[in-house]
């Protein structure tokens, strides 16, 4: 038997296989302990599933579950898993398998009687007898087609209409017993590789619980996300009403020239939530509007909208940058690699910040400064503020919402406002879009267009920025008095086609070629919605371009 020559990333050394061995039998040869792991690899900057066979020389880099591409395939599984166990205890039951929140996942049932707690723990216990089971999960190709007459079958609608609007002449399904489902990437390949889960009653639902990617051993910590909830909740309802809750119920629509329409009205419940928020300041009669998200979320955006809003409400805004108030340079704290630390509320000067903002409350003016980027110096260029009764201040940033930056302003002075994409439209019923994804698909236009960026820079930076708002940004979130969704129901059609020739871009050669990768398969399941329909005030012009707003 011929043998290959597998670079393995771990060890930084090669080792020799047999033709055609699986990820597995490398792993073995390769001969190192990962803890919580292998469960899936990179094999030339590619994830795939261990079942994955050697027919070439390759480099492999083995995954752990503490890895974010592990820790997607061992969410897959429990997914399949779920799925199998509501089939076997509820048969004419559909699951829905929506968003992250709570640090779990929200799911579905759609049964003829509310969700009891007896419910729950029989799906629970059918779980675990999947999982001790040891069952091989087998991955299947077959001409797509043929998929799709058996998801016909079986009544699986949401995967038909997504199977239907591809173009692929194969597809791959996995089957768990006597379940078969579909997902747009790798799985686990034993349910007894599933080590820790839970599931409990959830509002109205369930939620599934998953083990901490940081710390694998223990399940990520609960948290009483309610707000959160309600906003998928409401997303879920308009997406009903639409008829447009799946990427292939998108992509008919968009084939039945009803793209326009879904614009139109996606759009519109923006301006709607928008502006119940601006009667809201109004009428509580709040001075400062405190603004914040994460990365990519339209903040700017939302905070010009909200003004001229606000502005029909008879109010005079007047919009602050958190960045104008940063310490000078020199004196901003270092992180443990010794650069310099911008992400911390410690890299902005809040006794000055609460110091102007109480001057103006008290009816003084105040001389507003401007952090000049390129000397990392405060200035000061006489722009001078003074408001009245119907002036409010709308300040914009990340720490926006942080109890620390506007300690010393009174809480009935304050009306605070989280922004996020909190809410994307699904594959199917069982495979979700990360609303990260949305977020990272911004930013990857944004920066490519306006900074100079390639998708590598982007991709490459994902991590610490993502550390940045776990840290400074999503404590938060509870405390905003609203909260406010900048998804767009239609909008991975638009940009699409904006960021696929980027993402082309990453070489083969670069680790984030993965990433790079990853998400173009996801894209792919979309039809293109063409960009000139999208309305100039759109939040998303904010990273398409073509924006009537000035940035």
């Amino acid at each position: 038997m011929s043998e290959l020559r597998i670079r393995c990333r771990n060890t930084g050394k090669r080792i020799s296989v047999p033709f055609g061995c699986n990820l597995y039998d490398a792993f073995e040869q390769a001969n190192f302990h990962m803890d919580y792991g292998p469960v899936a690899a990179r094999v030339n900057n590619k994830v795939q599933g261990m079942n994955y066979r050697f027919y070439n020389n390759k480099d492999v880099e083995f995954l752990s579950l503490s890895s974010q591409s592990g820790m997607r395939t061992y969410t897959r599984t429990l997914f399949l898993i779920l799925a199998k166990a509501v089939e076997d205890t509820f048969p004419e039951t559909q699951l829905l398998i929506s968003g992250s929140v709570s640090r779990g996942y929200y799911c579905e049932l759609r049964m003829e009687r509310p969700i009891e707690d007896e419910d729950v723990l029989r799906i629970k216990q059918r779980m675990q007898e999947i999982i001790d089971a040891d069952m091989p999960i087998h991955r299947i190709q077959c001409p797509i087609e043929e998929a799709i007459e058996m998801f016909q079958q079986r009544g699986m609608k949401s995967k038909v209409q997504l199977l239907e609007s591809q173009d692929s002449l194969y597809a791959d399904y996995y089957r768990l017993g006597d379940t078969i489902d579909y997902f747009y990437s790798c799985l686990l390949t034993r349910t007894s590789q599933v080590h820790l889960f839970d599931l409990i009653r959830f509002c109205d639902g369930l939620l599934l619980r998953v083990p901490s990617e940081k710390e694998p051993w223990r399940l990520d910590d609960f948290e009483e996300q309610t707000k959160m909830l309600g906003v998928i909740r409401e997303h879920h309802h308009w997406q009903e009403i639409l008829g447009v809750r799946t990427a292939g119920e998108l992509n008919q629509a968009v084939q039945s020239g009803f793209a326009s329409d879904i614009i139109n009205v996606s759009e519109a419940l923006q301006v709607k939530k928008l502006s119940n928020i601006a009667d809201e300041i109004t009428k509580r009669g709040s001075r400062i509007v405190l603004l914040a998200g994460p990365s990519s979320s339209g903040k700017t955006t939302t905070a010009k909208r909200l003004a001229i809003l606000l502005m029909a409400c008879g109010l005079r805004p007047h919009t602050i940058s958190t960045d104008d108030y940063f310490v000078n340079r020199v004196d901003t704290p270092k992180d443990a690699n010794g650069e310099y630390d911008f992400e911390c509320i410690e890299a902005v000067d809040t006794t000055f910040f609460n110091s102007q903002m109480n001057a103006l409350l008290r009816g003084e003016e105040v001389e507003l400064p401007r952090f000049d980027f390129p000397s990392g110096e405060r200035v000061f260029e006489g722009r001078k503020l003074r408001i009245g009764a119907d002036d409010v201040i709308l300040l914009e940033g990340n720490h926006a919402l942080n109890p620390i930056l506007s300690r010393q302003i009174p809480d009935e002075k304050k009306f605070r406002i989280y922004v996020s994409t909190l809410t994307t439209i699904q594959l199917d019923d069982h495979n979700h879009v990360p609303t990260a994804d949305i977020r990272l698909l911004r930013r990857i236009i944004r920066d490519y267009r306006y900074r100079g960026f390639s998708a590598v820079e982007t991709i490459k930076r994902c991590p610490s920025v993502r550390a940045g708002e776990e840290k400074w940004i999503f404590p938060f979130q509870d405390l905003a008095d609203a909260t406010f969704n900048s998804a767009l129901l239609y909008e991975i059609g638009v940009i699409r086609e904006q960021v696929m020739p980027i993402l082309e871009q990453v070489p083969e050669r670069a680790v984030e070629y993965a990433e790079a990768s990853r998400l173009r398969k996801f894209l792919a399941y979309f039809r293109s919605i063409p960009g000139e329909q999208v309305p100039p005030t759109s939040l998303l012009r904010e990273f398409a371009g073509g924006s009537s707003f000035k940035y």
